[in-house]
């Protein structure tokens, strides 16, 4: 048989008759023309594609559609809601998922379908830049979730206002114009903004605002940020800061003293550089500073109140209204005590009392007092504690050269170290009394002017150097017990409890090199005046003098008592005691038992 072609296949076509009798001719083809034809029929259709079709059959599960494809495709019926009710032979839109399930079935999407329409729409909204409405469903994450034309947006939480959004639920449910930003293919994502929109609105506002800007122009705005340096002002799409020093005439700690987020305040422009689009503004000078009528208020005199807001080395400063303060200085502090930091006397943030005592208006400065309170204890101490008047004190503190009796709280005196005794020559107070013991002191002095007191100890008994003159003349013989053992020599207590200096020549008949290996506190020497000084309170002995004239028994017994090498050779050979040649070794013993005079602290 011939083959036939196409067009002459289709060239006459057999009418209904023919086909019931059996009248016609059957066209013959071979398969390599039908598999030709029969891909040509679907070859357009491909996964992923939406399609027009119509609509065959409708089943209580599937809806089954003809897209002139070898096999209709099947919608699930869980697709459409109860308003979308079709009937066989209707035209819908679909979207071909896949051509062929493990079914045999073409699995088509009518809910995909709708979505890739609003997905051209929404790729349109962001080719164009065109303003569409969204409602905001709920908050997320990072921000919220957006109806965009049925579908979910992300709308990020920095892109919902110009300012800082810090409560994002009060914005559910609201409807506002956005944007779309971003879209991601992919994961068929979108991002949308209203910052945007109000970006652009504030533009012409922000260049009108910059034109007008000049010094000294008050303006209103809402407080955006807070730092620790200052606070940012929204003059309406123009920031403008206000340094801290420039909150207020006070001390300012933070700036959230003063204001609060999105607050409204008035604000004057103190400069303004267009280049940078940098604008200072301050609050403080829309009032007068408080100087400037600080003399209607307060004088010399005046008692005020007022907080601490400072402690330094020297004094407090007290805020006693905003933008004035004063210096306590620490000699203003107290009348009698001794105030080496303000820290003894007030606290940070403590309210106090305190007396204007001067002003000056043209560096200002406030000069305060705190003792002013009280009456001066020194103006009456002369009746109180007349020279001569003896009273007991307690010992608050010792020093090298004496210690301080606290008469009365707030009222010290200073007993030097050499008014202690007239007998002992003491090294440190410490030797004599300890901190918080009870001292019997006589006034010997008052400095009313510098506010010191001048107390002895000793001046309360008399002065036993009279009767030491007669007991301890030149060539009389005593016995001491040794106190302490120096580098030049040995302080002995004789009898009456005075102390008195042996030099280490006067020790032994022969030279001791080292006191210490012969001699021991406690041991009793026996001893001859070789010089007695009433004004210096200075009595010097000798042993040597004293064995000089004894038996040979008495000088054999010392030896042995106090075994220096060849001192029983020496003894006839020892010359009699030289004091010019020990004068400035005595002196200085004497000088170094008393420490110098130094001011009352």
């Amino acid at each position: 048989m011939s083959e036939l072609t196409p067009n002459a296949a289709t060239s006459k076509r057999p009418s209904l008759a023919d086909l019931l009798s059996g009248d016609f001719n059957v066209p013959m083809m071979d398969d390599s023309t039908f598999d030709t034809l029969f891909q040509q029929s679907f070859s357009a259709v491909q996964e992923d594609q939406m399609v027009k079709g119509n609509v065959i059959q409708v089943t209580k599960d599937n809806i089954y559609v003809d897209i002139g494809f070898k096999s209709l495709g099947v919608i699930p019926r869980a697709e459409f809601g109860t308003a979308d009710i079709f009937k066989p032979g209707d035209e819908i839109d679909v979207f071909i998922e896949k051509i062929e399930d493990v079914n045999g079935r073409m699995l088509l999407s009518r809910r995909r379908a709708d979505f890739m329409k609003t997905w051209e729409e929404i790729l349109k909204l962001n080719e164009t830049q065109q303003i569409v409405q969204v409602r905001i469903l709920r908050r997320i994450k990072g921000g919220m979730v957006v109806d965009l034309l049925g579908i979910e947006a992300f709308l990020p939480g920095s892109q919902i206002d110009v300012r800082p959004v810090r409560d994002f639920d009060a914005w559910v449910g609201k409807m506002i114009d956005v944007r779309v930003v971003k879209v991601n293919h992919p994961s068929e994502n979108v991002v949308v903004s209203h910052k945007v929109l109000l970006e652009e609105q504030l533009a012409d506002q922000r260049s009108k605002i910059l034109g007008t800007l000049e010094k000294g122009l008050v303006l209103e705005g809402a407080v955006k940020a807070i730092s620790d340096f200052g606070v940012f002002v929204d003059l309406g799409g123009v920031d403008g800061l206000v340094h801290i020093t420039d909150l207020s005439w006070g001390r300012v700690t933070h700036p959230s003293e003063i204001v609060t987020l999105d607050q409204v305040v008035k604000v004057v422009v103190l400069d303004f550089d267009g280049e940078k689009r940098r604008i200072s503004l301050g609050m403080k000078q829309l009032t007068s500073h408080p100087w400037d009528t600080i003399g209607e208020k307060y004088e010399p005199g005046t008692r005020v109140q007022g907080k601490v807001v400072s402690l330094t080395d020297y004094g407090a400063f007290i805020e006693i209204e905003k933008g004035i303060e004063g210096l306590i200085h620490i000699s203003e502090m107290s009348w009698t005590q001794h105030v080496k930091h303000p820290s003894q006397m007030v606290s940070m943030g403590q309210v106090i009392d305190a007396i204007v005592l001067n002003i000056d208006k043209n560096d200002k400065k406030l000069a305060l007092g705190m003792k002013q309170l009280e009456p001066d204890p020194w103006a009456d101490l002369l009746a109180k504690y007349p020279v001569d008047s003896v009273h007991k004190g307690i010992v608050r503190n010792l020093t090298n050269f004496g210690l301080f009796v606290e008469l009365e709280p707030g009222v010290d005196g200073l007993v030097h170290i050499s008014d202690l005794s007239w007998t002992k020559k003491i090294r440190h107070p410490g030797e004599f009394v300890k901190k918080g013991d009870s001292l019997d002191v006589i006034v010997l002095s008052i400095d009313s002017q510098n506010r010191r007191i001048a107390l002895g100890h000793k001046q309360i008994t008399e002065n036993p150097w009279d009767f030491f003159a007669e007991r301890y003349a030149v060539g009389a013989d005593s016995e001491g017990k040794i106190e302490r053992i120096i580098e030049k020599g040995i302080i002995v207590e004789l009898p009456e409890g005075v102390d008195g200096f042996v030099p280490v020549s006067q020790l032994s008949f022969a030279p001791v090199r080292n006191i210490t290996d012969f001699f021991r506190a406690g041991d009793n020497l026996p001893l001859k005046v070789v010089e007695f000084d009433r004004e210096s309170k200075k009595i010097v002995l000798s042993v040597v003098e004293y064995l000089r004239d004894k038996d040979q028994g008495t000088i054999d017994a010392y030896n042995a008592e106090h075994p220096v090498p060849n001192a029983d050779k020496y003894a006839n050979n020892i010359e009699a005691v030289d004091l010019s040649a020990l004068a400035e070794d005595i002196e200085s013993v004497f000088e170094d038992s008393i420490p110098k005079s130094t001011d009352q602290e």
